[in-house]
C-alpha cells in the first residue's frame, strides 16, 4: 500500500505562517503513476497544491466569519494534469508550441550547455554572443547545426558568461555537487523554500464587493508577470474570485500559447510606463490594487518605482509577491532565468540523466508550476493575516529555492514499487470551452476544497486587448464561476462540463 508523504506540506504551510493544526483538513488520493522521476516530483507538486488549496479554504472560512474549515482534497491526477497544462492545451485542435529550436541542450568541449531562446530578443542575443547574425536566413535545422558546431569546441561555463553578458540565456549543466560549491548554489542553500513577512505597518483592509462565496472575491490583483510561474499564481487567484489584470509592455509580447494557457479568469492590457499617459493610468490602477505580483528579473522594475519597499511606501497595506529565477541575492541575483535553465544549473538535469548519460528533465516544468501555486498560497495567507492584523506583506519565491527544496527536503511516498500503482490518464481533469481564442481544451485547476470553484468564470481573451481598468470599472461581470460536487477525482470515463456547456469526453 502506498502511504502518501505529508512532510513537505507541513513544512511549506509552516513557512507560510499557517496554523499547523489546519493541515489535518487535507486529504490526498488519486493515481500513483503520475509525474514519475528520480526526484520526488509528484510529492512536491502535491504539496504545493495542498498548501494553496488550504490557504484558499482558510480565507474562505475567515470571510464567512468563522466556522469549520472546508475539507481540502488533493488528487494526484488533477495535479499531474495541471502541472503539464501547456501540453494539454489545444486551440481549435492545434497543440501548443513548446520549446524553440535553439532552446535545448548542447554538447560542449567539456560537458553540456542549456539555452533558452523562445523569445525573439533572447534568440537574437544568443546568436550575437556566438558571433552569428540574428537575421541568418538558414532554416532552423541548418542554424542549429551551426550552433552545435560552435559550441562543441567551447567550454560551457565560458559560453554561459558570454551569453549572459550579451543579455541572453545559457547555463552550464552542473551536477548537484558542482552547484553546491558554486557561489549562487551556496547562497541558495542558505535560504528557505520561501519567505513571507510583514515589511511595514498599515491599517486593516476590508474586501468589498461580491457575494463572498469565493475567498478572493473583491481582491484586485495587478499581475506584472510573464511566462509560467507568475501567471500560474495569478491564474489561480482568478479562479478563486480575484479581479486579475495582467499588464505587459507593448514591446514585450507574450507567446500566444502561453497566454492562452495561463490567461483563464484574467484580463490583459498593455501599458508603456515610459509614456506619461500610460504611467498615469498605471498609477491609478496601483492606487486601488490590493495585490501586486511581479515576475521580472530582480531590479528590472525598480526604475519604475516598483521595488517592494517603494510599493510599500506608496500603497500601505499592499500584499506583494516577488518571483525570480535565482533569488534576489548572490552573484546571480540579477540574472534572468527560466525553469529549464534552473533545472540544468542546479543539478536536476544531471540527476535525471537518460540512459546514454545525457542530461534529462523533470516530467513537467515543475519548478514553474510548483512555485506558482506556492506564490498563490503566500498571497492568500497574507490577505488572511492582513484582514485582522493589517500591515504590508511581502512574499519572495525563487525557482532555484524550489529546486533546492525538491532535491533536499521533499520526502517520498512510502510503499513505491509494491505493484499497486494505478495507471494515470489525464482525461478526467481536462475540459473544453469556446472563447475569444477559439475552442480551447485545457487542464482544470487542481486547487479544490469543499464549496470551492471547479472552473474559471472567464476564458482567456486576446493578449493586450482589454482596457487597463479594473473589472468593475470596465463593466465586466463575466459569468458565474463553476461550482460542482466536491471531488477532485471524478474517476476514469467521467465527463467534465465547462462554464460554456461544452463537454470533453476522455
Amino acid at each position: 500500500m502506498i502511504k502518501r508523504s505529508t512532510d513537505a506540506t507541513d513544512r511549506a504551510w509552516a513557512l507560510l505562517g499557517g496554523d499547523p493544526a489546519l493541515t489535518a483538513a487535507v486529504d490526498t488520493g488519486g493515481p500513483g503513476g503520475a509525474l514519475q522521476a528520480r526526484l520526488p516530483v509528484r510529492e512536491m507538486a502535491r504539496s504545493t497544491v495542498a498548501v494553496c488549496a488550504l490557504a484558499a479554504a482558510e480565507l474562505s472560512t475567515a470571510r464567512r466569519g468563522g466556522g469549520s474549515l472546508p475539507a481540502v482534497r488533493v488528487d494526484d491526477g488533477a495535479v499531474a494534469a495541471a502541472f503539464v497544462s501547456e501540453r494539454h492545451l489545444r486551440v481549435d485542435g492545434r497543440a501548443a508550441a513548446t520549446f524553440a529550436p535553439l532552446s535545448r541542450f548542447w554538447r560542449t568541449a567539456d560537458g553540456w550547455l542549456r539555452t533558452h531562446a523562445n523569445y525573439p530578443h533572447h534568440r537574437a542575443r544568443l546568436l550575437a554572443a556566438l558571433g552569428l547574425p540574428s537575421s541568418d536566413t538558414a532554416g532552423d535545422e541548418a542554424l542549429a547545426a551551426r550552433v552545435a558546431g560552435l559550441l562543441a569546441t567551447r567550454e560551457a561555463a565560458q559560453v554561459e558568461e558570454e551569453v549572459h553578458a550579451a543579455g541572453g540565456l545559457a547555463v552550464a549543466v552542473r551536477t548537484p555537487h558542482e552547484w553546491t560549491v558554486h557561489p549562487q548554489g551556496a547562497a541558495v542553500a542558505q535560504r528557505p523554500l520561501l519567505s513571507l513577512e510583514r515589511i511595514a505597518e498599515a491599517p486593516v483592509r476590508k474586501l468589498d464587493g461580491g457575494s463572498g462565496r469565493l475567498p478572493a472575491e473583491g481582491l484586485r490583483v495587478l499581475d506584472l508577470t510573464r511566462v509560467l510561474a507568475g501567471p500560474v499564481a495569478t491564474r489561480t487567484l482568478a479562479l478563486l474570485g480575484a479581479d486579475v489584470l495582467r499588464v505587459d509592455s507593448p514591446s514585450l509580447p507574450e507567446s500566444r500559447d502561453t497566454h492562452a494557457d495561463t490567461g483563464f479568469g484574467k484580463r490583459s492590457a498593455v501599458l508603456d510606463l515610459a509614456r506619461s499617459s500610460d504611467r498615469a493610468t498605471f498609477e491609478s490602477l496601483l492606487a486601488t490594487a490590493d495585490v501586486v505580483v511581479t515576475g521580472y528579473r530582480p531590479g528590472a522594475l525598480d526604475r519604475h518605482g516598483l521595488s517592494p519597499m517603494a510599493l510599500a511606501e506608496r500603497r500601505p497595506g499592499l500584499v506583494i509577491g516577488q518571483l525570480s529565477a535565482w533569488g534576489t541575492y548572490g552573484p546571480w541575483g540579477g540574472r534572468r532565468g527560466f525553469d529549464s535553465l534552473v533545472q540544468a544549473a542546479c543539478g536536476i538535469a544531471a540527476t535525471e540523466a537518460g540512459p546514454g548519460g545525457g542530461p534529462g528533465v523533470l516530467p513537467a516544468q515543475a519548478l514553474d508550476h510548483g512555485t506558482g501555486y506556492l506564490l498563490a498560497a503566500a498571497v492568500l495567507r497574507a490577505v488572511t493575516d492582513q484582514r485582522t492584523a493589517g500591515g504590508t506583506h511581502l512574499a519572495r519565491l525563487a525557482l532555484a529555492q524550489t529546486a533546492a527544496w525538491l532535491a533536499r527536503d521533499v520526502g517520498r511516498d512510502e510503499g513505491e514499487g509494491t505493484g499497486e500503482r494505478e495507471e494515470y490518464e489525464p482525461g478526467p481533469w481536462l475540459s473544453e470551452r469556446e472563447g475569444p481564442l477559439g475552442l480551447l481544451r485545457y487542464a482544470l485547476s487542481p486547487v479544490a476544497y469543499e464549496g470551492g470553484p471547479r472552473d474559471w468564470a472567464r476564458s482567456p481573451g486576446r493578449w493586450g486587448a482589454d482596457a487597463p481598468v479594473w473589472g468593475g470599472a470596465a463593466g465586466f461581470r463575466g459569468a458565474a464561476p463553476v461550482f460542482g460536487p466536491f471531488s477532485a477525482n471524478p474517476g476514469p470515463g467521467s465527463v467534465q462540463v465547462s462554464r460554456a456547456g461544452n463537454r470533453f469526453t476522455p
